[in-house]
């Protein structure tokens, strides 16, 4: 699944890809915000930890999580 965050003061968007499903990425940034915490940590399909502060948190957006299709359908 897809997942783009806005960062507020940042011209940029964090894009990346995870293998968690759209409800638990919802339920940890849902529960990150209505706690105060500082920070919260999202893991993508390679491994890579991301670290995003809550409080600098624009919007997230998240994908579908259906896979691609290739190739041509009949």
């Amino acid at each position: 699944m897809e997942i783009r965050i806005g960062i507020i003061n940042s011209g940029r968007e964090l894009n990346f890809e995870t293998s968690q499903t759209a409800a638990d990425v919802q339920a940890n940034v849902a529960e990150a915000l209505e706690r105060g915490a500082p920070h919260i940590t999202l893991t993508d399909t390679k491994g890579a930890t991301y670290i995003v502060p809550t409080a600098h948190i624009g919007f997230v957006e998240l994908g579908s999580e259906e896979s691609r299709r290739v190739g041509f359908v009949a």
